[in-house]
């Protein structure tokens, strides 16, 4: 970076994902981003939640947030979604592409992806 320009343009680009963690939207959606999260491939989960919950057009309904450890390791990683009036929904031993499935299903078809749900595990 060598100039004002430069950091402005950063910003920019970088502007809907940074706006899109901090909002305060009826949907929240949470990533485990503890060590024990990251170690099991929380980071690639949580920018595949902020690309897809924007390319889908939801930035006005849904907040992409992260926490600490949740208190389920085996399980990592983990995404719980937040709904106003309904109960948590906790999905484990989240990928990349399972957010793809549950953004399409889940938060905007409104059909929890169970088969991603911690009460599926064995």
């Amino acid at each position: 970076m060598k100039s004002l320009a430069e950091l402005k343009a950063i910003k920019d680009r970088m502007k809907d994902k940074v706006v899109l963690r901090e909002g305060s939207n009826d949907v929240r959606v949470v990533v485990g981003m503890a060590t024990c999260g990251i170690a099991a491939g929380a980071r690639p989960v949580l920018n595949a939640c902020v690309e897809e919950v924007n390319k889908s057009g939801l930035t006005d309904k849904v907040t992409v947030t992260q926490t600490g450890c949740i208190g389920l390791c085996q399980y990592e990683p983990i995404v719980e979604v937040y709904e106003a009036g309904k109960e948590k929904v906790t999905y484990v031993k989240m990928t990349a592409e399972k957010v793809k499935t549950v953004v399409e299903k889940h938060l905007k078809g409104g059909n929890v992806v169970t088969e991603f749900t911690v009460a599926n595990q064995n």
